[in-house]
Parts: C-alpha cells; sequence; structure tokens
C-alpha cells in the first residue's frame, strides 16, 4: 500500500508550516518592538523622577553641600541605567534584523511554490543585506549611510543617546559646580561630559550597526544586477 502523499496536500501542509512561522516571526517582532518603547519609557520614567526628587532636594538645601551629593548619585545612576537601556536596544535592533531574514527566506520558499505571484511582493524574498534592507524599506544603494552621523540620531537608540549624554553633561556640571568652580568652568565641565559620552555612544551605534549582518551566511542572496 502506497503510502505517498499526492502533491496538492504536501503542497498544502508545506504552506501552512511556512504561514505558521510566518506569524510566529510576525508576533516576535511585535514583542521585539513592544520591549523596545518599554525600555524607552522606564528609562524616560526615571529620569522625569529623578529631575523631579531633585527639585525637592533643591528647595529644601536650597543648593547646598547635600543637593550637589544627592545630586550627583541620582543622576550617576540615571546616567548608567541609561547606558544599558541603549546597549540593550541595540541588541533588539539585531534581533529584529534577524526576523526580517527569517521572513524573507520564508517569501523564498512561497515563491518557490507559487513563482507566478512573485510581482505581488512588495518585500524582498532574500536574505542577505540588500534582501532585508528592501523589506525595511531602506534603499540598497544608501546602505553606507546606515552608519552615518545623521541616521544614526534618527533612530531610537540615537535619540536616547543624547538624552543620556545630556545627563552625563549635568553631572559634570554639577561635580565642577561642587567644587566650587566658577559659571564658566561650570559650562566648560558640562559640556566636556556632554561631547565626551555622546561621542562614545555614536561610535557604539556606529559600531552596532556596520556589524548588523548576522553570523549565519545568506541561503538566499539576491541575484546579481545585470550590466545596463
Amino acid at each position: 500500500m502506497s503510502t505517498e502523499i499526492p502533491p496538492s496536500r504536501a503542497e498544502s501542509e508545506a504552506l501552512q508550516i511556512l504561514a505558521t512561522e510566518h506569524w510566529s516571526l510576525l508576533a516576535t517582532r511585535a514583542l521585539t518592538y513592544q520591549e523596545s518603547l518599554g525600555r524607552v519609557n522606564m528609562f524616560l520614567t526615571i529620569l522625569s523622577g529623578a529631575v523631579i526628587a531633585l527639585a525637592l532636594v533643591a528647595q529644601a538645601d536650597h543648593f547646598g553641600p547635600a543637593f550637589f551629593a544627592i545630586a550627583i548619585f541620582m543622576l550617576a545612576v540615571v546616567f548608567i541605567t541609561g547606558v544599558f537601556t541603549v546597549a540593550r536596544l541595540q541588541s533588539l535592533n539585531r534581533d529584529d534584523f534577524r526576523w526580517v531574514l527569517g521572513m524573507n527566506r520564508i517569501r523564498n520558499a512561497y515563491l518557490d511554490l507559487h513563482p507566478e505571484l512573485e510581482n505581488h511582493f512588495t518585500t524582498s524574498s532574500y536574505d542577505d543585506m540588500s534582501g532585508a534592507l528592501r523589506t525595511l524599506g531602506i534603499d540598497p544603494v544608501g546602505a553606507s549611510r546606515l552608519g552615518s552621523l545623521f541616521h544614526g540620531l534618527q533612530t531610537l537608540p540615537g535619540m536616547l543617546s543624547m538624552i543620556v549624554a545630556s545627563v552625563g553633561g549635568a553631572i559634570g556640571g554639577l561635580i565642577a559646580a561642587g567644587f566650587g568652580a566658577p559659571p564658566v568652568v561650570i559650562l566648560l565641565s558640562g559640556l566636556a561630559a556632554f561631547v565626551f559620552a555622546a561621542v562614545g555612544m555614536v561610535i557604539s551605534l556606529s559600531r552596532s550597526v556596520r556589524h548588523l549582518t548576522p553570523s549565519l551566511g545568506p541561503r538566499f542572496p539576491s541575484p546579481p544586477k545585470s550590466p545596463t
């Protein structure tokens, strides 16, 4: 007795399995976005609470020694929390990139089963960098700008990095003020701390983007462009 599965049934089962995995990846991407926004909201809540608490301490101590001690400690905690939040956002971005590659591979399988549907797909069915960028809505020709300063500041980790750097600048200014430095020195100290923190985070973001490609090699690379 033959146990061979009819072609129509085998194709139907393959489509069902692929669709299930596709929806699983979509749900995982949604969870990734939710965690990213949750991390940002958590950091901004901590920052807002610290600023309100420092305002109350300033009213009670009239910007005395206790205020500087408490402010430097609290803002240092906020700064460290912000640094780890940015690092986690970078990790979530890399995870999201992998889920995009996974969905591209599934689309490739869809087209293997029904190649006549290729013209109806807006996203890519290739799992290399070019295919992932197309699915994300980024022009592959401009991929070299992904690590640029302008693009980095538009991303969620980039914008949060500037807020964290501002906290670092406030810490630098408070330290100088705590030692009784003149206003010019306080301003320069805060500015120097801000620039130092901002440059460090920008370098970290740039390196993270340049190493975005996962270790798994592409199984379905984009076809080479024909010479014009």
